[in-house]
């Protein structure tokens, strides 16, 4: 009987939770640092699955041009430039992540029809849309994710990285979806966020840098 209660009395608690996280967390959680215009704009990609279960919509602004975030977003993926995230949690699933810090020209030469494996077990990721400094859309071999880039200028210096995932969860359970929706959801913006700044930090790093290696350059010729 004991057993019984504290069963019923976890899953009230779980459904309880996944209620508040519906009605309170949920929008904010899908659409960290995204405009509205972020989350209403067509993306290419969008097109590949139709009715996802799940669609999140995250963005960060970042103070350089397009030019100097595509080469981070290019080499990203396992055994290459990395996500820019938590490594060591990555790598507890057997990921091969191990974000760079600097551009690496061994992984710039991307194109479409590439395949990206995450991990041994993980999905396969085709690179579907590759639009320098544009747009660079990942697919899932099962067709259960879609993984789309958008750099969407905002000023001279100003870009919008918009990061866009369409996931479809087929035939899995009410219990199991519920899951997903309470622990996976949050999990993926924890890790989402700590890519996006990543790249933010990079980006604007670098060019910061160069700018200050060409002022110094002119003042030692002058």
């Amino acid at each position: 009987m004991k057993s019984r209660h504290k069963t019923l009395g976890l899953a009230l608690a779980v459904a309880g939770a996944a209620v508040s996280y519906r009605n309170v967390a949920r929008t904010r959680c899908l659409t960290w640092g995204a405009r509205e215009l972020d989350v209403t704009r067509v993306m290419p990609g969008d097109e590949l699955i139709t009715h996802p279960d799940i669609v999140s919509t995250r963005a960060i602004s970042i103070g350089a041009p397009p030019a100097a975030i595509w080469p981070w977003l290019v080499q990203m993926g396992s055994g290459r430039g990395g996500v820019y995230t938590y490594d060591w949690i990555e790598n507890l699933f057997g990921l091969n992540m191990h974000s760079a810090n600097e551009i690496l020209p061994q992984f710039q030469d991307l194109q479409e029809g590439d395949v990206q494996a995450l991990g041994d077990k993980g999905p396969r990721m085709r690179v579907v849309t590759l639009d320098p400094e544009r747009h660079l859309v990942l697919f899932s071999d099962d067709a259960h994710w879609v993984w789309s880039f958008g750099l969407y200028p905002t000023d001279e210096d100003q870009t919008m990285l918009v990061s866009r995932n369409r996931i479809i969860l087929g035939d899995w359970s009410a219990p199991a979806r519920l899951a997903y929706q309470v622990l996976m959801e949050p999990g993926s913006l924890i890790m989402e966020r700590k890519m996006l700044l990543g790249i933010k930090q990079r980006a604007e790093g670098m060019l910061s840098g160069r700018r200050a290696h060409a002022t110094g350059a002119i003042v030692e010729s002058g």
